[in-house]
């Protein structure tokens, strides 16, 4: 008989709210970028901007994720996980109410730099909270759970984002994700706190800083954490051009943008839960880097000599696919390895993502953006593929193993 007791600490009816919280609090950072994607085009004519200035908020709202994950991740480790995930949804709600007045385009990307530190108390937390609870397999298989049901966020945000686009423009979008902030600071306050004062940092503030050091020297860390961020920083290449891709350059509507992306968005889903059926977890990331890159090679010839939307559209499936595998593995990985310093090891992890992913969304922008985006492809699959491999030598973690 399974012992729900190991396997569900706080119960099973908490754990189902548990996850679904968790994918609440991911989802809502996928939702700060994609879900205005599709008003990208008509930003550009509110603020008369280039559009590699308007990406900007693209790379102001990662950074903002970024640094605020670095920041947060050792004050959650003092203080607790609840208290910084309330403060950081404030945050979040002011910068995205403020931010619909903006005057200029200058303005706007301060307060998408206010968002992103807001709402990265959300997203690293959804990898934290499990690293405190589960271990090993479970936390894989949680971690795969949230990522694979998450998958929907990127598939929903761009189409709930084209509806309200139609409706009442970028404005409305952000009127929308401050209410969703408010809405996850209610739904909140069921969840128990996950580090409990026993294990929480015991020294200064400032002090708790210093468990960085120690995680970037411990090089299993190191590479799983930089497999995630390059696996991001790709699928960020991806988000930040496919506004224009399809809608400017092939001519679809915001609407059929949304759906397009959610539709993609699945096969990240998919790929998430297919990386769990590997006897050793690493496995995954090795077979998914060497096809992420071999369809990443054909969409690099899509995009330089044949100039059609369907093939760029069916090449890019199993890229997503791919990339699914990745998180997976990356995450849990990442997690498992640091997770004596959860809230740092967490915040290191998403930083990564979000240095690969603030640098490449203004370069998919520079010139032909076909060009451009095949160029960052390239070259973010081939680091992706070179960490895979560094993965692979690594020998497996006991608990990672069937």
């Amino acid at each position: 008989m399974e012992n729900t007791t190991a396997t569900y600490p706080h119960g099973k009816n908490y754990y189902i709210f548990l996850v679904a919280y968790l994918v609440g609090l991911s989802a809502f950072g996928s939702f700060v970028n994609d879900m205005y994607l599709p008003t990208l085009p008509e930003m550009t004519r509110y603020f008369q901007c280039p559009v590699s200035v308007i990406q900007l908020g693209l790379t102001m709202g990662m950074l903002g994720l970024g640094i605020g994950q670095l920041i947060l991740g050792p004050v959650s480790d003092k203080y607790g996980r609840k208290p910084v995930l309330m403060t950081a949804m404030t945050i979040f709600i002011i910068g995205a109410v403020v931010s619909i007045f903006s005057p200029d385009i200058h303005f706007f990307l301060g307060c998408r730099f206010v968002q992103g530190i807001g709402a990265s108390g959300g997203y690293f937390l959804a990898r934290t909270i499990p690293a405190d609870i589960f271990s090993g397999r479970q936390l894989a298989k949680t971690m795969a759970l949230i990522g694979a049901i998450n998958g929907f966020a990127p598939a929903s945000a761009p189409v709930l984002g084209g509806i309200l686009a139609v409706a009442d423009g970028w404005k409305g979008i952000f009127y929308v994700l401050a209410g969703f902030a408010a809405l996850l600071i209610c739904a909140g306050l069921p969840l128990k706190e996950s580090l409990i004062p026993q294990n929480r940092f015991k020294g200064h503030l400032l002090e708790a800083f210093r468990e960085y050091p120690s995680l970037i020297k411990n090089k299993r860390f190191v590479i799983h954490a930089l497999l995630k961020g390059t696996a991001l920083g790709l699928l960020f290449a991806y988000c930040s051009s496919a506004p224009f891709i399809m809608q400017d350059h092939f001519g679809w509507s915001e609407l059929d943008f949304g759906l397009f992306m959610g539709f993609n968005a699945i096969f990240i889903a998919c790929g998430a839960m297919t990386a769990l059926k590997f006897d050793i977890l690493k496995k995954a990331a090795f077979i998914g880097g060497w096809t992420l890159m071999l369809f990443t090679a054909v969409e690099m010839g899509v995009l330089f000599f044949i100039d059609d939307f369907w093939a760029y559209e069916f090449v890019l499936l199993p890229m997503l696919f791919s990339l699914g595998m990745i998180f997976t593995v990356g995450n849990t990985l990442a997690m498992n390895e640091g997770r004596t310093n959860a809230g740092g090891a967490s915040a290191l992890v998403g930083l990564s993502g979000y240095i690969f992913g603030a640098t490449v969304a203004p370069l998919v922008g520079i010139g032909n953006i076909l060009h451009s985006t095949a160029i960052v492809f390239g070259i973010m699959a081939s680091m992706t593929l070179a960490l895979a491999y560094a993965t692979k030598r690594i020998s497996p973690d006991p608990d990672m193993i069937k």
